[in-house]
Formats: C-alpha cells, sequence, structure tokens
C-alpha cells in the first residue's frame, strides 16, 4: 500500500532579478494537475512544501521539472528533498561552531547527485571570503563573508565543483521551511 511522503522541491533560478518569472498561485495550480496536494510556497524563489504518493524522488524531480518547462516555457531545475533530510541536516548542525556577524552569510547548496570532485573539505577561496565547511547526503554548506570581498565569486566556486544541477538556499530559509513543517504535522 502506498503512501504519502511530505517533500521540499527547491526550484532553481525562478523569480531572480526579473527574469523566469513564475507566480506562486500559478506555480501551485501547475503542480496540483501532477496530483501534489498540500502544496505550500516559502518565499517567491521556488521553494515549495507538499504530499505526494511515496515515490522515486528522481523520478517525481524529472516529472515536476518537465512540466513546469513546458507551462512556463523556460527550464526550471527542479531539486527535491524528503522532510526527513530537511531534519537531518538541521539536527547536523553544520553551522555550530561559525562565529558570525552582520556580513556572514551561510548557505546550503542541494546537489542532484553527489559530486565527483577532488575538492578537499573544508575548503577556501584565495582571500577567505567563501569556504565550503562540510557535505552530507547530497547537500553542501558553505560560508560567505562580505565583510573580505563584496564581490565574491561563491556560486560560480560551487558550480565548478560540483556541477550544475545544484541550487543554493540560506541557511535561514532552511531554518523557516523546518517551522512550517513541523507546525503542519
Amino acid at each position: 500500500m502506498k503512501t504519502k511522503g511530505k517533500y521540499v522541491a527547491f526550484l532553481r533560478g525562478i523569480n531572480v532579478g526579473g527574469h523566469h518569472k513564475v507566480p506562486m498561485a500559478d506555480l501551485r495550480q501547475e503542480l496540483e494537475k501532477l496530483g501534489i496536494e498540500n502544496i505550500t510556497t516559502i518565499l517567491n524563489s521556488g521553494n515549495v512544501i507538499f504530499d505526494a504518493m511515496n515515490a522515486d524522488a528522481e523520478k517525481l524531480e524529472k516529472t515536476i521539472a518537465g512540466h513546469l518547462e513546458k507551462t512556463f516555457n523556460f527550464p526550471v531545475p527542479t531539486i527535491l528533498r524528503k522532510w526527513k533530510s530537511i531534519q537531518a541536516l538541521l539536527n547536523h548542525k553544520p553551522f555550530k561552531d561559525i562565529k558570525t556577524t552582520k556580513d556572514t552569510r551561510l548557505y546550503v547548496s542541494f546537489l542532484r547527485a553527489n559530486a565527483e570532485s577532488d575538492l578537499i573539505l573544508p575548503w577556501a577561496s584565495a582571500d577567505s571570503s567563501f569556504k565550503i565547511i562540510g557535505s552530507i547526503d547530497k547537500t553542501l554548506f558553505s560560508v560567505l563573508d562580505l565583510s573580505v570581498s563584496k564581490t565574491p565569486k561563491a556560486m560560480e566556486a560551487l558550480e565548478i565543483f560540483s556541477g550544475k544541477d545544484i541550487t543554493t538556499r540560506n541557511w535561514n530559509t532552511i531554518e523557516k521551511l523546518n517551522k512550517i513543517l513541523n507546525a503542519a504535522l
């Protein structure tokens, strides 16, 4: 007997800088057409919590991405995580040893697959403005210090080491997602 599972979809590159606009109401409507239920969008940048029949996450990613591309006429790369994996990230506390200031940004990058890389973690950029501090389960954790550089090449560095099948969120967004997920139970 199949049961429903709770998922989080991270859509890459929508509603950024006025490009690839996807209204959240339209996004929810399109996901409903795929049989996805209890849809909640968080922020306007492609964070979606939903219920779906437990299925192959990779297949569900492709189904969502393909449907959204046909609907909105541009690629919408999609990376899924089960709610339990979001909880595991928070329980891992990847940033517990990081001293933060107003210039510190904590990021979580979700990869579609584990990266094949010679990168040895932790890794830091030449000016130490950007550090990749660790990884777990197709997820990278990084720290950006804007007091060192106002024009860091953080996202380019992540793509060099992990490829383009990646999407990045601020740690605050992950904490917000978790609060919403916990409230929904």
